[in-house]
């Protein structure tokens, strides 16, 4: 096993991290990620399709949640990939993807625009 020191990491991804953003954005506090800690991802999930439902007076209707999760899903872990690791392999290799399926993801969730105000600050 080598002790080599890591690369520290160079360009745009190296500031990726939903969690600054956020905190940037006043959306979320320290207090509130102590409390979303305690949640399991079914409660968090449960608990924000109710506030949203509490909004519009319960009525949820015509939306296909049920086919549209897994596509949110799939944004959310994209997302938290990209701030996880330091390069664009690594993000690949950790969600098992193929180098065209990586940038054709890369384009479809216009990763650069969430985390460009992020950036700029």
């Amino acid at each position: 096993m080598s002790w080599k020191k890591k690369k520290r990491l160079q360009g745009p991804k190296r500031s990726y991290s939903l969690v600054r953003k956020l905190n940037k954005e006043g959306k979320i506090t320290e207090e509130f990620e102590v409390m979303l800690n305690s949640l399991s991802l079914e409660e968090v999930i449960g608990l924000k399709l109710e506030l949203a439902s509490a909004a519009v007076n319960n009525k949820l209707f015509g939306l296909s949640l049920w086919y549209g999760m897994p596509f949110i899903a799939r944004e959310a872990v994209f997302k938290y990939a990209l701030s996880a690791t330091r390069t664009k392999t690594e993000c690949m290799n950790f969600l098992g993807l193929k180098q065209k399926h990586y940038y054709d993801i890369w384009k479809n969730y216009q990763v650069e625009n969430f985390f460009s105000n992020e950036e700029e600050d």
